[in-house]
């Protein structure tokens, strides 16, 4: 459960329930949405970033963000757990809605917006510690510290990432040892221990050779049957591999949301047609 912050007692608390169902833009045929914003604005300084955008994102399907370089995605894809937080000068406004929620009101607990809407980056960042201990830094920091419970959740997360078979004999090496591919699978399992609803992936595999590739794209056809994913990707041939839906950005602004085999083969916009066809600008 998100909770918030203690406000003044002459404050009156924030009503999170005024964001009605009626409001929220459905996603494609229906389906209930794991997270959706509304109206979502982003701005560095005086640069907009993100104009207006509207999204709601299925639960368990997998969701690609695509569009040239600097159209927005990963800004948009931070913004979806609160990371532009952490950037000096940049301003989010609108919602982003997470069970009712809008977890973009400064009244909510962003750490505990981050336990349930998780985050991997474009490249690989494994603490310097053991591989065990990177798996099992997240459960310790949230008060965790029993060693057969911690061992539990590091097997399983292991598992869950594809990644348990190739160094359960050597949970005590650095995780540094490891190959970039596993070093990313690494990373998706420390995402994963503490259990979130929804995981977002920045280009996770655009540091990776092709066979590690592949190794990341089978794991989120696996993951999507318990977590609901969104991933920023610029390689066009992946997005139609592994996402069920797709939206296309450019310039800040969402142009088509769709099915992905609508996008890559009938999209309504002449934009997108000519960016997934290679025709663009």
């Amino acid at each position: 459960m998100i909770t918030t912050v203690k406000k003044k007692k002459e404050e009156a608390p924030i009503n999170f329930k005024r964001i009605e169902k009626k409001q929220v833009p459905p996603a494609p045929n229906r389906v209930e949405a794991a997270l959706e914003t509304i109206d979502l604005h982003v701005f560095y300084g005086k640069h907009q970033a993100i104009d207006n955008v509207s999204l709601a994102f299925p639960k368990n399907k997998v969701t690609a963000l695509i569009g040239p370089s600097g159209c927005g995605k990963s800004t948009y894809l931070r913004a979806l757990n609160r990371m532009n937080d952490e950037i000096e000068g940049c301003v989010v406004n609108g919602k982003i809605v997470y069970n009712g929620v809008d977890i973009n009101s400064k009244a909510v607990n962003v750490f505990e917006v981050r336990k349930k809407i998780g985050m991997v980056f474009q490249r690989p960042n494994p603490f310097a510690k053991s591989i065990f201990d990177n798996v099992a830094f997240g459960p310790r920091r949230h008060g965790i510290k029993n060693k057969a419970k911690l061992q539990e959740i590091v097997e399983k997360s292991l598992r869950q990432a594809a990644l348990w078979d190739e160094v359960k004999d050597h949970l005590g090496k650095s995780a540094l040892s490891l190959s970039g591919g596993q070093q990313q699978r690494l990373c998706i399992a420390r995402a994963l221990t503490i259990e979130p609803d929804v995981l977002l992936l920045d280009e996770p595999a655009s540091a990776l050779d092709p066979i590690s590739t592949s190794k990341i794209e089978a794991l989120i056809h696996e993951l999507k049957t318990k977590y609901s994913i969104v991933i920023v990707t610029h390689n066009m041939q992946q997005a139609a591999r592994v996402s069920d839906l797709t939206a296309f950005f450019y310039m800040g602004s969402l142009v088509e949301f769709a099915e992905t085999s609508t996008i890559f083969t009938k999209p309504r916009e002449k934009r997108t047609e000519d960016y997934v066809s290679g025709n663009f600008g």
